[in-house]
Protein backbone atom coordinates (compact mmCIF):
# COMPACT_ATOMS: atom_id res chain seq x y z
CA UNK A 1 0.00 0.00 0.00
CA UNK A 2 1.29 3.45 -0.61
CA UNK A 3 1.68 5.58 2.03
CA UNK A 4 1.87 9.16 2.14
CA UNK A 5 3.18 11.50 4.19
CA UNK A 6 2.62 15.22 5.61
CA UNK A 7 4.50 17.90 7.35
CA UNK A 8 4.20 18.63 10.75
CA UNK A 9 1.17 20.71 11.77
CA UNK A 10 3.18 24.15 12.67
CA UNK A 11 5.11 23.97 9.46
CA UNK A 12 1.58 24.64 7.48
CA UNK A 13 1.50 28.14 9.01
CA UNK A 14 4.42 29.59 8.95
CA UNK A 15 7.21 28.90 6.34
CA UNK A 16 11.18 29.80 7.49
CA UNK A 17 12.85 28.04 4.71
CA UNK A 18 11.29 28.59 0.71
CA UNK A 19 10.51 24.47 1.27
CA UNK A 20 10.48 21.52 2.60
CA UNK A 21 11.56 18.06 1.50
CA UNK A 22 10.97 15.11 3.69
CA UNK A 23 12.57 12.07 3.21
CA UNK A 24 11.52 9.16 4.85
CA UNK A 25 14.29 6.71 5.25
CA UNK A 26 11.94 4.04 6.99
CA UNK A 27 10.16 3.98 3.81
CA UNK A 28 12.89 3.16 1.94
CA UNK A 29 14.10 0.53 4.13
CA UNK A 30 11.08 -1.34 4.04
CA UNK A 31 10.90 -0.89 -0.28
CA UNK A 32 14.38 -2.57 -0.03
CA UNK A 33 12.89 -5.31 2.34
CA UNK A 34 9.85 -6.01 -0.06
CA UNK A 35 12.42 -6.12 -2.86
CA UNK A 36 14.74 -8.65 -1.55
CA UNK A 37 11.44 -10.81 -0.50
CA UNK A 38 10.39 -10.25 -4.32
CA UNK A 39 13.90 -11.63 -5.71
CA UNK A 40 14.87 -14.10 -3.14
CA UNK A 41 17.16 -16.18 -3.32
CA UNK A 42 18.47 -13.39 -5.61
CA UNK A 43 20.02 -11.32 -4.06
CA UNK A 44 18.95 -7.75 -3.87
CA UNK A 45 21.75 -4.70 -4.16
CA UNK A 46 20.89 -0.75 -4.50
CA UNK A 47 21.49 1.85 -6.68
CA UNK A 48 22.94 4.75 -4.80
CA UNK A 49 24.44 6.86 -7.65
CA UNK A 50 23.92 10.56 -8.10
CA UNK A 51 23.83 11.23 -4.08
CA UNK A 52 21.14 8.97 -3.87
CA UNK A 53 18.85 9.75 -6.64
CA UNK A 54 19.35 13.15 -5.45
CA UNK A 55 18.24 12.45 -1.77
CA UNK A 56 21.16 12.13 0.05
CA UNK A 57 23.95 8.71 -0.51
CA UNK A 58 24.82 8.73 3.24
CA UNK A 59 21.97 8.56 5.01
CA UNK A 60 20.08 6.57 2.25
CA UNK A 61 23.21 4.02 2.26
CA UNK A 62 23.17 3.71 6.24
CA UNK A 63 19.24 3.00 6.42
CA UNK A 64 20.07 0.69 2.86
CA UNK A 65 22.62 -1.14 4.94
CA UNK A 66 21.14 -1.00 8.49
CA UNK A 67 18.06 -3.12 6.38
CA UNK A 68 20.60 -5.88 5.38
CA UNK A 69 22.04 -4.45 2.02
CA UNK A 70 25.20 -5.14 1.23
CA UNK A 71 25.92 -4.67 -2.99
CA UNK A 72 26.02 -1.17 -3.79
CA UNK A 73 26.12 0.80 -7.01
CA UNK A 74 27.62 4.34 -7.70
CA UNK A 75 27.68 5.48 -11.38
CA UNK A 76 31.42 7.06 -11.00
CA UNK A 77 34.70 6.36 -8.77
CA UNK A 78 34.25 10.05 -7.82
CA UNK A 79 30.56 9.06 -5.97
CA UNK A 80 32.98 6.61 -3.83
CA UNK A 81 34.62 9.22 -1.41
CA UNK A 82 30.81 9.97 0.17
CA UNK A 83 30.00 6.84 0.39
CA UNK A 84 33.28 4.16 1.13
CA UNK A 85 33.99 6.13 5.02
CA UNK A 86 30.20 5.57 6.34
CA UNK A 87 30.30 1.56 4.97
CA UNK A 88 31.36 -1.37 7.03
CA UNK A 89 33.94 -3.43 5.52
CA UNK A 90 31.33 -6.35 4.29
CA UNK A 91 29.54 -3.96 2.21
CA UNK A 92 30.62 -3.97 -1.50
CA UNK A 93 30.64 -0.76 -3.85
CA UNK A 94 30.62 -0.95 -7.60
CA UNK A 95 30.97 1.38 -10.15
CA UNK A 96 28.98 1.05 -13.41
CA UNK A 97 30.93 3.25 -15.32
CA UNK A 98 34.00 1.38 -14.39
CA UNK A 99 37.30 3.73 -14.52
CA UNK A 100 38.48 6.40 -16.59
CA UNK A 101 42.71 5.80 -17.40
CA UNK A 102 44.27 6.80 -13.94
CA UNK A 103 42.18 6.01 -11.89
CA UNK A 104 43.21 2.42 -11.24
CA UNK A 105 45.36 2.40 -8.45
CA UNK A 106 42.81 4.52 -6.12
CA UNK A 107 39.83 2.08 -7.00
CA UNK A 108 42.51 -0.96 -5.98
CA UNK A 109 43.22 1.12 -2.84
CA UNK A 110 39.44 2.01 -1.99
CA UNK A 111 38.45 -1.67 -2.23
CA UNK A 112 36.04 -0.55 -4.70
CA UNK A 113 35.00 -3.32 -7.73
CA UNK A 114 34.60 -1.63 -11.42
CA UNK A 115 32.23 -2.22 -13.75
CA UNK A 116 34.41 -3.13 -16.70
CA UNK A 117 32.81 -1.95 -20.00
CA UNK A 118 35.69 -2.61 -23.09
CA UNK A 119 38.99 -4.52 -23.45
CA UNK A 120 40.35 -1.37 -23.01
CA UNK A 121 39.08 -0.73 -19.07
CA UNK A 122 39.59 -4.57 -18.47
CA UNK A 123 43.20 -4.31 -19.61
CA UNK A 124 44.09 -1.20 -17.25
CA UNK A 125 42.62 -3.20 -14.61
CA UNK A 126 44.49 -6.54 -15.59
CA UNK A 127 48.20 -4.08 -15.70
CA UNK A 128 46.97 -2.51 -12.32
CA UNK A 129 46.68 -5.51 -10.72
CA UNK A 130 49.92 -7.34 -11.78
CA UNK A 131 52.06 -4.42 -11.20
CA UNK A 132 50.04 -4.77 -7.44
CA UNK A 133 50.63 -8.27 -7.57
CA UNK A 134 47.35 -9.27 -6.29
CA UNK A 135 44.04 -10.44 -7.89
CA UNK A 136 41.19 -7.22 -8.08
CA UNK A 137 37.79 -8.16 -8.59
CA UNK A 138 35.91 -6.55 -11.04
CA UNK A 139 31.89 -7.47 -12.71
CA UNK A 140 31.78 -7.25 -16.63
CA UNK A 141 29.07 -5.59 -18.67
CA UNK A 142 27.82 -7.18 -21.75
CA UNK A 143 25.73 -4.71 -24.19
CA UNK A 144 22.43 -6.75 -24.97
CA UNK A 145 20.68 -4.46 -27.50
CA UNK A 146 20.87 -0.72 -25.74
CA UNK A 147 23.79 0.24 -27.55
CA UNK A 148 25.19 2.68 -24.15
CA UNK A 149 27.93 0.36 -22.20
CA UNK A 150 29.20 -2.96 -21.76
CA UNK A 151 31.24 -4.78 -23.86
CA UNK A 152 29.74 -5.08 -27.83
CA UNK A 153 29.54 -7.91 -29.74
CA UNK A 154 32.58 -7.30 -31.75
CA UNK A 155 34.88 -7.13 -28.58
CA UNK A 156 33.01 -10.23 -26.53
CA UNK A 157 34.66 -12.36 -29.47
CA UNK A 158 38.08 -10.97 -28.43
CA UNK A 159 37.28 -11.19 -24.87
CA UNK A 160 36.39 -14.65 -24.98
CA UNK A 161 39.56 -15.31 -26.21
CA UNK A 162 41.94 -13.21 -24.21
CA UNK A 163 39.96 -13.62 -20.88
CA UNK A 164 42.88 -16.00 -19.48
CA UNK A 165 45.63 -14.10 -19.87
CA UNK A 166 43.43 -11.53 -17.28
CA UNK A 167 44.02 -14.49 -14.59
CA UNK A 168 45.02 -11.61 -11.21
CA UNK A 169 41.14 -10.08 -12.72
CA UNK A 170 38.85 -11.48 -10.32
CA UNK A 171 35.15 -11.41 -12.02
CA UNK A 172 32.71 -11.57 -9.57
CA UNK A 173 29.38 -11.47 -11.87
CA UNK A 174 28.53 -10.19 -15.43
CA UNK A 175 25.59 -8.07 -16.23
CA UNK A 176 23.46 -6.05 -18.54
CA UNK A 177 21.22 -3.15 -18.88
CA UNK A 178 17.22 -3.78 -19.69
CA UNK A 179 16.46 -0.57 -21.76
CA UNK A 180 12.96 -1.02 -21.89
CA UNK A 181 11.68 -3.04 -19.11
CA UNK A 182 9.36 0.45 -18.20
CA UNK A 183 7.15 -1.62 -21.20
CA UNK A 184 6.43 -4.90 -19.85
CA UNK A 185 5.24 -6.14 -23.20
CA UNK A 186 8.29 -5.12 -25.13
CA UNK A 187 9.61 -7.65 -27.27
CA UNK A 188 13.24 -6.18 -26.45
CA UNK A 189 12.45 -7.12 -22.98
CA UNK A 190 12.77 -11.09 -24.28
CA UNK A 191 14.92 -10.00 -26.90
CA UNK A 192 17.56 -8.74 -24.67
CA UNK A 193 17.37 -11.76 -21.71
CA UNK A 194 17.44 -14.14 -24.94
CA UNK A 195 20.96 -12.32 -25.73
CA UNK A 196 22.02 -12.65 -22.39
CA UNK A 197 21.51 -15.85 -21.65
CA UNK A 198 23.75 -16.71 -24.68
CA UNK A 199 26.04 -14.34 -23.40
CA UNK A 200 26.22 -16.51 -20.10
CA UNK A 201 26.57 -19.85 -22.21
CA UNK A 202 29.46 -18.65 -23.29
CA UNK A 203 31.39 -17.15 -20.20
CA UNK A 204 30.57 -20.02 -18.38
CA UNK A 205 30.45 -20.52 -14.43
CA UNK A 206 30.11 -16.94 -13.94
CA UNK A 207 26.55 -15.26 -11.98
CA UNK A 208 24.36 -12.96 -14.14
CA UNK A 209 23.19 -9.23 -12.60
CA UNK A 210 20.27 -8.37 -14.91
CA UNK A 211 16.88 -6.58 -13.36
CA UNK A 212 16.79 -3.08 -12.59
CA UNK A 213 13.65 -1.88 -10.46
CA UNK A 214 11.05 -2.56 -13.44
CA UNK A 215 12.65 -5.64 -14.20
CA UNK A 216 11.97 -7.15 -11.06
CA UNK A 217 8.57 -6.65 -11.80
CA UNK A 218 8.93 -8.97 -15.63
CA UNK A 219 9.60 -11.99 -13.46
CA UNK A 220 12.19 -14.52 -11.87
CA UNK A 221 13.46 -15.17 -14.96
CA UNK A 222 14.91 -12.13 -15.46
CA UNK A 223 16.48 -11.85 -11.74
CA UNK A 224 19.37 -13.42 -12.35
CA UNK A 225 21.94 -13.85 -9.44
CA UNK A 226 21.26 -10.40 -8.50
CA UNK A 227 19.15 -7.06 -9.08
CA UNK A 228 19.87 -3.34 -9.30
CA UNK A 229 16.96 -1.56 -8.17
CA UNK A 230 17.27 2.38 -7.88
CA UNK A 231 14.41 4.14 -8.53
CA UNK A 232 11.59 1.73 -6.87
CA UNK A 233 13.34 1.98 -3.70
CA UNK A 234 12.65 5.66 -3.64
CA UNK A 235 9.14 5.43 -4.16
CA UNK A 236 8.93 5.82 -8.09
CA UNK A 237 6.37 3.52 -10.23
CA UNK A 238 8.10 0.37 -11.44
CA UNK A 239 5.26 -1.20 -12.82
CA UNK A 240 4.15 1.69 -15.09
CA UNK A 241 0.23 2.02 -15.97
CA UNK A 242 -0.36 -0.50 -12.74
CA UNK A 243 -1.01 0.65 -9.35
CA UNK A 244 2.74 1.68 -7.69
CA UNK A 245 3.45 -1.03 -5.50
CA UNK A 246 6.27 0.95 -3.20
CA UNK A 247 6.07 3.03 -0.12
CA UNK A 248 6.21 6.86 -0.88
CA UNK A 249 9.52 8.04 0.29
CA UNK A 250 9.47 12.28 -0.58
CA UNK A 251 7.06 14.90 0.48
CA UNK A 252 7.58 18.74 -0.97
CA UNK A 253 5.79 21.46 -0.02
CA UNK A 254 7.18 25.06 -0.92
CA UNK A 255 6.49 28.34 0.75
CA UNK A 256 4.28 31.32 -0.36
CA UNK A 257 6.05 34.59 -0.81
CA UNK A 258 3.84 36.72 -2.17
CA UNK A 259 -0.25 36.87 -2.62
CA UNK A 260 -2.02 39.45 -5.06
CA UNK A 261 -5.73 40.22 -6.58
CA UNK A 262 -5.75 41.19 -10.26
CA UNK A 263 -7.73 42.55 -13.02
CA UNK A 264 -9.20 40.93 -16.09
CA UNK A 265 -6.65 41.33 -18.74
CA UNK A 266 -3.46 40.88 -16.86
CA UNK A 267 -0.31 39.65 -17.52
CA UNK A 268 1.25 36.99 -15.86
CA UNK A 269 5.14 35.23 -15.95
CA UNK A 270 8.04 35.89 -18.57
CA UNK A 271 6.91 36.10 -21.89
CA UNK A 272 3.24 37.13 -20.47
CA UNK A 273 2.26 33.61 -21.73
CA UNK A 274 -0.90 33.95 -19.22
CA UNK A 275 -3.40 36.87 -19.54
CA UNK A 276 -6.18 36.56 -16.75
CA UNK A 277 -9.32 36.50 -18.25
CA UNK A 278 -10.96 37.33 -14.95
CA UNK A 279 -10.46 39.13 -11.85
CA UNK A 280 -8.22 36.35 -10.35
CA UNK A 281 -6.07 35.98 -6.88
CA UNK A 282 -2.46 34.01 -7.05
CA UNK A 283 0.24 33.83 -4.96
CA UNK A 284 3.82 33.40 -6.19
CA UNK A 285 5.73 30.32 -4.48
CA UNK A 286 9.36 30.24 -3.64
CA UNK A 287 11.05 27.56 -5.98
CA UNK A 288 11.41 27.16 -9.61
CA UNK A 289 13.51 25.54 -12.04
CA UNK A 290 16.71 26.10 -10.00
CA UNK A 291 14.69 24.17 -7.22
CA UNK A 292 14.11 21.09 -9.78
CA UNK A 293 10.91 21.84 -10.70
CA UNK A 294 10.83 21.56 -14.58
CA UNK A 295 9.75 24.83 -16.58
CA UNK A 296 7.65 22.47 -18.25
CA UNK A 297 5.18 22.89 -15.52
CA UNK A 298 4.01 26.19 -17.27
CA UNK A 299 0.59 26.48 -17.62
CA UNK A 300 0.30 23.26 -17.22
CA UNK A 301 1.26 22.03 -13.86
CA UNK A 302 -0.70 22.65 -10.04
CA UNK A 303 0.35 22.79 -6.57
CA UNK A 304 -2.29 21.43 -3.91
CA UNK A 305 -3.81 23.55 -0.73
CA UNK A 306 -5.47 21.26 1.23
CA UNK A 307 -7.53 18.89 -1.11
CA UNK A 308 -7.78 21.88 -3.64
CA UNK A 309 -5.80 21.87 -6.79
CA UNK A 310 -4.24 25.65 -7.86
CA UNK A 311 -3.04 25.50 -11.19
CA UNK A 312 0.63 26.47 -12.04
CA UNK A 313 0.31 29.98 -14.51
CA UNK A 314 2.35 31.55 -16.45
CA UNK A 315 5.76 30.60 -16.66
CA UNK A 316 8.38 28.65 -13.72
CA UNK A 317 10.80 30.89 -13.48
CA UNK A 318 13.98 30.18 -11.71
CA UNK A 319 13.15 30.66 -8.18
CA UNK A 320 9.52 30.96 -8.07
CA UNK A 321 6.37 30.23 -9.94
CA UNK A 322 2.68 31.82 -9.45
CA UNK A 323 -0.14 29.58 -8.76
CA UNK A 324 -3.79 30.85 -9.20
CA UNK A 325 -5.30 30.58 -5.77
CA UNK A 326 -8.81 31.89 -6.50
CA UNK A 327 -11.00 29.38 -5.61
CA UNK A 328 -9.68 29.62 -2.17
CA UNK A 329 -11.68 31.61 0.35
CA UNK A 330 -9.73 35.37 0.44
CA UNK A 331 -6.42 34.65 3.48
CA UNK A 332 -6.64 31.05 3.52
CA UNK A 333 -3.50 31.29 1.94
CA UNK A 334 -0.56 34.12 3.54
CA UNK A 335 2.48 35.07 3.67
CA UNK A 336 4.79 31.71 4.85
CA UNK A 337 1.82 29.00 3.77
CA UNK A 338 3.40 26.08 2.58
CA UNK A 339 1.15 24.56 -1.07
CA UNK A 340 2.07 20.75 -1.54
CA UNK A 341 3.80 19.87 -4.95
CA UNK A 342 4.88 16.64 -3.86
CA UNK A 343 2.72 14.26 -1.35
CA UNK A 344 -0.76 13.00 -0.55
CA UNK A 345 -2.59 14.17 -3.69
CA UNK A 346 0.15 14.69 -6.50
CA UNK A 347 2.91 11.62 -6.11
CA UNK A 348 6.10 12.13 -7.85
CA UNK A 349 5.12 10.27 -10.50
CA UNK A 350 1.89 12.39 -10.80
CA UNK A 351 4.27 15.52 -10.93
CA UNK A 352 6.84 13.95 -13.51
CA UNK A 353 3.36 13.14 -15.91
CA UNK A 354 2.73 17.04 -15.60
CA UNK A 355 5.94 18.11 -16.81
CA UNK A 356 6.13 15.58 -19.36
CA UNK A 357 9.64 14.24 -18.10
CA UNK A 358 10.01 10.47 -15.69
CA UNK A 359 10.24 10.55 -11.83
CA UNK A 360 14.15 9.72 -11.65
CA UNK A 361 14.55 13.13 -13.59
CA UNK A 362 12.21 14.94 -11.12
CA UNK A 363 14.22 13.45 -8.03
CA UNK A 364 17.67 13.39 -9.24
CA UNK A 365 16.54 17.46 -9.59
CA UNK A 366 15.49 18.90 -6.74
CA UNK A 367 17.65 20.98 -5.41
CA UNK A 368 19.58 22.19 -2.48
CA UNK A 369 17.57 25.03 -1.31
CA UNK A 370 14.36 23.18 0.60
CA UNK A 371 14.93 22.13 4.38
CA UNK A 372 15.75 18.54 4.30
CA UNK A 373 14.12 16.59 7.20
CA UNK A 374 15.06 12.63 7.04
CA UNK A 375 12.24 10.84 8.97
Amino acid sequence: MNERMSMPAAQEIAAPACGYLTIDLGAISRNYLKLAEALAPAKAAAVVKADAYGLGARPVTEALYNAGCRDFFVAHFLEVAALKPVLPDDAVLYVLNGLQPGNELACAAAGVVPVLNSLDQLRRWSAAAHGLGKRLPAALQFDTGMSRLGFSPTEQVQLKSELADHELVDIRFIMSHLASADEAESEQNDQQQAEMQRIAHEFPGLPVCFANSNGIFLGQSYHGYMARPGIALYGGNPTASQTNPMETVVGLKIAVIQTRTIPAGTKVGYGATFVAPREMRLATIAAGYADGLPRSLSDRGAVYFGDQRLPIIGRVSMDSMTVDISSLPVGAVILGSLVEMIGSHQTLDDLAQAAGTISYEVLTSLGQRYERQYL
